[in-house]
């Protein structure tokens, strides 16, 4: 319990700190958290037993962070699509000493770990992408405070009991409403959009959150392991504090790019 407290006390500001920075801070912050969700990615699934591929997939995550950082976005998609074409020509090229399910597995590592949880410096460098990405982690975190709170004390019919045992649907409907409270303050602080809009947000983000939880307690689950990593002294790993988060960014920011 201690070490959770101090880790939340240096990590939290810390994580503030680089993104109210903006620009090369961000980017310095959030090439350094994908790449090390990515290692802890590949790190379950040879938990598996399946064979990680690192040089390549670290070398595919280099190209995509340089383009995303030094404002080169024409190229992301087209990395993307190249990293397609090369996991699936690996697969077809030494099959059956690669498998279906370790080319997949890997493919996803740079999708989930490094292109999703990369959208917090997209999200950022957007007109008030300070407030959004604000906005977006507080209404993170009041989705897993409300979860807590609100299982622990009235939860009685669970929500996907073989993944997590423990959460529940009401405390799944506590957390969309803290997200959906705490939203309204940020409209009754900020403004900016109707208060319509913040609401959506509040739903939208309560129930990616918890849906980005679950997906890494599968993970987690199918390794037989209990945290993705060690590098967070009472939390885990990089993945065990932004899984919620990682679902949700894409969401926020893909919204606001189409209602803009």
């Amino acid at each position: 319990m201690v070490e959770r407290i101090i880790s939340a006390l240096i990590g939290a500001p810390l994580l503030l700190g680089l993104l109210y920075m903006g620009g090369p801070y961000t980017g310095f912050m959030i090439a350094l958290l994908t790449l090390l969700a990515l290692r802890e990615f590949l790190q379950i699934g040879e938990k598996m037993g399946i064979r990680a591929w690192y040089k390549l997939t670290t070398i595919v995550s280099a190209v995509w962070l340089l383009s995303l950082l030094f404002g080169s976005q024409e190229w992301m998609m087209p990395v993307l699509v190249f990293w397609l074409l090369i996991g699936l020509g690996r697969l077809a090229l030494t099959y059956p000493r690669t498998s279906l399910s370790e080319a997949s597995f890997n493919l996803l590592a740079v999708f989930y770990a490094v292109v999703l949880l990369s959208h917090l410096y997209l999200l950022r460098q957007l007109p008030r992408g300070l407030e959004l990405s604000l906005l977006t982690i507080c209404l993170v975190w009041a989705t897993d405070t409300g979860a807590y709170l609100i299982g622990r004390q009235f939860g009685r019919h669970l929500l996907a009991s073989q993944v997590s045992p423990k959460k529940t649907v009401e405390g799944s409907l506590g957390g969309i409403l803290f997200s959906v409270v705490v939203a309204l303050v940020f409209w009754r602080i900020f403004g900016g959009a109707t208060w319509i809009r913040y609401i959506i947000m509040g739903v939208l983000i309560g129930v990616s959150a918890q849906i980005g939880d679950l997906f890494e307690s599968a993970l987690k689950r199918s390794a037989g392991v209990k945290d993705s990593g060690k590098l967070i002294p009472g939390h885990g790993g990089i993945l065990d504090r932004f899984d919620s988060l990682i679902f949700a960014l894409p969401l926020v920011y893909y919204g606001v790019k189409l209602l803009s």
